[in-house]
């Protein structure tokens, strides 16, 4: 992928930001994920770029716009395309902190195709690398990061989904006497934070989407943490779709297994304001809006601070 790519990227993850601002607040998460999916699909059909939309919002005769199997762009480098126009559509609709647009890109057949079900995850930042087992119980899980991060385990963070089926890592982390953050919404923003040490968060565990797990692996990756992920199906029809797509749901899967590809990009933009991305703000003629880029293949950090002159063209 071109460089100059990274720029046309995060225009395709401001306009989705900025097209939702207006659903900030109102209650409606369908109308501000409806928003952010049309400003999104529509940048894309700016970027030189022949790409397919590996996770999107769902098949096609379910979701009209951005669905699996997409092509968008006007032509160019061929790429897989993984998007959540708006995560965190009910902290969104409610105003609360941390909905972010978001967006992953990898040469072609770089990310999973990861079927639309459950994931049980466990992310660290590079810190911690090497220090996880998604098979190993929580407890020692708790006590290999905090060595590896050199903490004692009663400052250690683990962020999680507010969740009934999370209540035996929440009874776990107290025991330890470690720290429990909860969440109610996505969990990608997570991932990302607990790659940097300024967010207070050390370690994400817990069971979310399977499509959510390929967008954190793709963060974690280009920020050298460490993700593992295993298939959590509800019914003998997902183990069968999991298999169909070539994923056994007895397979631990790595970030290489998550993200083959060494060439990706992960780009987020802010909507709410959360732990590292400051949300959509309107600064008298411009509307703001913070985006953070990054790229593996380049080890790069980006932090950009964009404004748009109103009215929008």
């Amino acid at each position: 992928m071109e460089r100059e790519l990274v720029i046309e990227f995060s225009r395709v993850t401001e306009a989705a930001a900025i097209n939702c601002n207006n659903w900030i607040g109102k209650m409606d998460k369908m109308a501000a994920d409806n928003a952010a999916v049309e400003a999104m699909r529509h940048m894309f059909q700016t970027v030189d770029i022949s790409g397919t939309v590996v996770i999107g919002e769902g098949e096609m005769d379910e979701a009209p716009m951005l669905y699996i199997g997409e092509k968008v762009g006007l032509g160019g480098a061929e790429v897989d395309i993984a998007v959540d126009p708006l995560e965190g559509t009910n902290l969104a609709a409610k105003n609360q902190p941390g909905a972010i647009t978001v967006m992953a890109v990898a040469d072609a057949g770089g990310l999973l195709h990861a079927p639309d079900m459950y994931m049980d995850k466990i992310i660290v930042g590079p810190g911690a690398k090497g220090a996880i087992d998604i098979e190993a119980s929580v407890e020692e899980n708790l006590k290999n990061v905090a060595q590896a991060l050199n903490k004692p385990l009663e400052d250690l963070t683990v962020c999680l989904l507010d969740r009934q089926r999370h209540e035996h890592i929440k009874q776990a982390v107290k025991a330890l006497g470690a720290r429990v953050q909860l969440i109610t919404d996505g969990d990608v923003s997570p991932a990302l934070a607990c790659c940097f040490p300024e967010s207070g968060i050390d370690m994400v565990l817990g069971i979310g989407g399977a499509p959510e797990g390929v967008l954190a692996a793709a963060a974690v990756k280009c920020m050298g943490g460490d993700m593992q992920g295993k298939l959590a199906p509800e019914n003998d029809e997902q183990v069968t779709r999991a298999e169909s797509m070539g994923t056994s749901c007895d397979d631990v899967l790595t970030l290489s297994d998550l993200v083959p590809a060494d060439d990706v990009m992960f780009v987020a933009s802010g909507v709410t304001t959360g732990s590292l991305l400051k949300g959509i703000e309107l600064d008298g003629d411009f509307v703001r809006v913070n985006t953070v880029v990054l790229r593996h293949k380049t080890g790069t950090v980006r932090f950009l601070d964009s404004r748009y002159r109103l009215p929008l063209t």
